[in-house]
C-alpha cells in the first residue's frame, strides 16, 4: 500500500535545487529492502512490491532499478525518493547570471529586450565590479603537537604568530613584500 504523499517529508531546496548534483545511494535502498522484507520470502516480498523476483533480488545485491522499478519500491517501503539521494555538489551561480535569468524569464519583456538589457547590465557590471581578492592568510600554521605542548606555549605561539601575521599584511598592503 503506497503512503500518503502528503506524510513524505520534502526535500531541502537549498541541497536539491536544479543546480545540486546528487549520488544515489543504491547501498541503502538494498539494506532497507532487506530489512523492510524480514521473514518473506523473495517472491512474496516481490508480489507486494510489485516487481518481479529477479528485479528484487538484483536490486537486494547492489543492482541499480529503473525508475518505475525505484519508485514501485520506494512506495512499499513507505519512503520518499529523496531519502536515497545526497547532494554531492553544487553550482554556484553569480548574481549577475541570477539578474539575466530573471529579465529572461519576464514575461513582459520581449527576447530582444530582454537580450539588450542584459548587454547593458554585462557592460555596467564588468566596468564597475572590482576583482575578488580572495582572503589568503600571509601566514598560515598548524601545530599538530599543540596538545603536547607546556601549558601556556600555544597561547604565546599563537599570540606571536599572529603579530607576524599583522606584520606581512601590512608589508604587502604597503606594497614592500
Amino acid at each position: 500500500m503506497s503512503p500518503d504523499r502528503s506524510q513524505l517529508p520534502l526535500p531541502d531546496p537549498e541541497t536539491t535545487g536544479p543546480d545540486a548534483v546528487e549520488q544515489f545511494d543504491i547501498a541503502e535502498l538494498g539494506r532497507l529492502l532487506k530489512e523492510h522484507r524480514g521473514p518473506l520470502s523473495l517472491r512474496q516480498a516481490a508480489a507486494e512490491a510489485g516487481v518481479s523476483f529477479s528485479t528484487l533480488t538484483r536490486v537486494e545485491a547492489g543492482a541499480q532499478p529503473d525508475l518505475a522499478t525505484f519508485t514501485r519500491l520506494c512506495a512499499w517501503l513507505g519512503v520518499s525518493p529523496s531519502r536515497f539521494f545526497t547532494p554531492t555538489a553544487t553550482r554556484q551561480i553569480s548574481p549577475l547570471d541570477q539578474a539575466i535569468t530573471h529579465l529572461h524569464a519576464d514575461p513582459r519583456l520581449t527576447d530582444d529586450a530582454a537580450n539588450k538589457i542584459s548587454s547593458v547590465l554585462r557592460d555596467l557590471y564588468d566596468a564597475l565590479a572590482k576583482e575578488a581578492v580572495p582572503a589568503v592568510p600571509a601566514l598560515a600554521c598548524h601545530l599538530r603537537a599543540a596538545s603536547v605542548l607546556r601549558p601556556g606555549v600555544p597561547q604565546r605561539l599563537a599570540a606571536l604568530l599572529t603579530d607576524m601575521n599583522t606584520e606581512l599584511e601590512r608589508l604587502v598592503e604597503a606594497g614592500e613584500l
